[in-house]
């Protein structure tokens, strides 16, 4: 099947057909996404880019940008940032900055190669009618790419430093959102953000890779989250950023997830949605990066 720009869209694969419980509608979600006209591999910010400089398949990575559009636009409603040539990394739109209601926190980006995307999502949000609230300089934020809210307490953001953000913003998000934040230490280069190994599901639920945090982290994680509450992928899993999914409702959009992690959200009520995402994977990113929630 091609769109409407004849770009091929990959139809992916899903543990239940789309159109179960159609009688009882889930409420719309609102996404903000960024399409890839820009998109490749122009320097190394992360491991996942070492050995992929110049290697992306643009038209692949279309045609899966194009099916993962189509796969959340059936849950959600999906608002578009402009793409903009020398900004390879815009398309991952989770790294813009934090929504927490009508107030749009920033990202400061680590690395150079990602600063000029600052302005023009700041200048999309602000148009949109949010209220823009910089962090103090100079800590390092990359948005809802370390800090993930908790579907089961509304209060609770999850925040991840090591790698890309600042311990440092911790207390000023509590500051700023009236939030309780949960620090978390991120220990593997391949897990530079809190979202390539960590999914907050509905009702408190938890998709993570506990490798990838150190020993304190892992122990925050488990005094907030019953065990029965947790699903621990496997390392292969991780890797295949299963963990980098998007969760609405009773549906979770993914790049790619093993039968027995199928299996396992599932028994939780899930629809597992799989869309091909590889050609991103070469820059260190899959579905949740891709996407940045707006209805949080």
């Amino acid at each position: 099947m091609d769109d409407k720009h004849g770009l091929p869209v990959f139809a992916g694969d899903a543990t239940l057909p789309l159109g179960a419980n159609d009688d009882c509608p889930a409420p719309r979600h609102g996404l903000l996404l960024c399409a890839p006209e820009h998109f490749a591999v122009d320097y190394v910010i992360n491991p996942w880019m070492a050995g992929h400089v110049h290697d992306t398949d643009h038209a692949r990575a279309a045609g899966q940008w194009q099916a993962l559009h189509a796969r959340l636009a059936e849950h959600a409603d999906v608002d578009l940032l402009a793409p903009a040539p020398g900004l390879p990394d815009l398309v991952f739109t989770a790294n813009a900055g934090l929504v927490r209601g009508n107030t749009f926190v920033p990202s400061r980006f680590r690395h150079a190669e990602r600063r000029g995307e600052e302005p023009l999502c700041i200048d999309w949000f602000r148009r949109a009618g949010y209220r823009i609230r910089p962090l103090p300089e100079p800590l390092c934020f990359e948005g809802a790419g370390d800090a993930l809210f908790d579907r089961g307490q509304r209060h609770l953001l999850w925040m991840g430093h090591g790698h890309r953000s600042d311990v440092g913003v911790a207390a000023e998000l509590e500051r700023m959102l009236d939030v309780d934040v949960v620090a978390l230490q991120l220990v593997d280069a391949r897990f530079y953000h809190l979202d390539t190994c960590f999914c907050p599901l509905r009702d408190g639920r938890l998709l993570y890779y506990p490798a990838a945090f150190d020993e304190a982290a892992q122990a925050r994680i488990a005094s907030r989250v019953a065990p029965h509450l947790r699903i621990a992928v496997s390392e292969a899993d991780a890797l295949a950023f299963a963990c980098n999914a998007v969760d609405l409702d009773d549906a979770i959009v993914l790049h790619r997830a093993s039968p027995a992690l199928r299996q396992a959200l599932a028994a939780w009520g899930y629809r597992t949605i799989q869309t091909p995402l590889d050609e991103f994977l070469k820059s260190g990113g899959a579905a949740k990066c891709l996407t940045l929630r707006l209805d949080e």
